[in-house]
């Protein structure tokens, strides 16, 4: 039997720099959002959505410019519009701990198991560097399954053009964010913000074993 629960662990820190929103409500359990800001080692700042029930945590102690430390998913979820359909990601917590540890303002650890399910992307930039783009789908209970979007890079991205969708495969790295500007249908400028993992460590696995 597969073991969910280890096909999608998150382990990250951060500074919250969001007041808590409503989210929504499943079964009478009511859940809420909130942005925590992370750092690289090279000081770049990731701001990422987090989401948590209220039946863990009191929620006034979700406050602006605490430090916490979060255990759980990054999960994904599908918002259907009349025009087109996008992909909506967040950090799923599951345990958190607040602490004045800034340490842990640069804790991001992401392992992941899943399939591969679009043909994976490979490119050079204009300097030479390898890089793929491969989107994971990890299976989740209820025969549900999160969609993670993946950057490899080097010797991985170019491993990358040896697989096929539906491979199985395992990864290492780091939820990170990346802002862009895009044209809406009045021509307007609108600034977005997508959500990816930067992987670090990756392997084919045996889908028999």
């Amino acid at each position: 039997m597969e073991n969910y629960m280890d096909n999608n662990n998150v382990e990250i820190g951060g500074e919250i720099i969001e007041e808590i929103k409503f989210s929504h409500e499943i079964y009478d359990e009511k859940f809420y959002k909130f942005l925590i800001k992370t750092k690289r080692l090279s000081e770049y700042e990731d701001i990422l959505p987090v989401i948590i029930s209220e039946r863990l945590v009191n929620l006034e102690d979700i406050k602006v410019g605490k430090i916490v430390k979060i255990s759980g998913q990054f999960r994904s979820y599908n918002l259907q519009t009349e025009t087109r359909n996008r992909l909506l990601l967040s950090i799923f917590v599951k345990e958190i701990e607040f602490t004045e540890d800034e340490k842990v303002l640069t804790l991001n650890d992401a392992n992941f198991v899943g399939y591969i399910c679009k043909e994976p992307v490979y490119r050079k930039t204009p300097l030479g560097r390898e890089i793929a783009d491969v989107l994971i789908a990890i299976n989740r209970t209820y025969k549900k399954s999160d969609y993670v979007p993946c950057i490899l890079w080097g010797r991985n991205a170019k491993f990358c053009e040896t697989l096929n969708v539906g491979d199985l495969v395992k990864l290492n790295g780091r939820i990170q964010s990346r802002t862009y500007e895009k044209k809406n249908p009045d021509g307007e400028i609108m600034k977005k913000t997508a959500y990816e993992v930067s992987v670090s460590k990756f392997g084919y696995m045996d889908k028999n074993q």
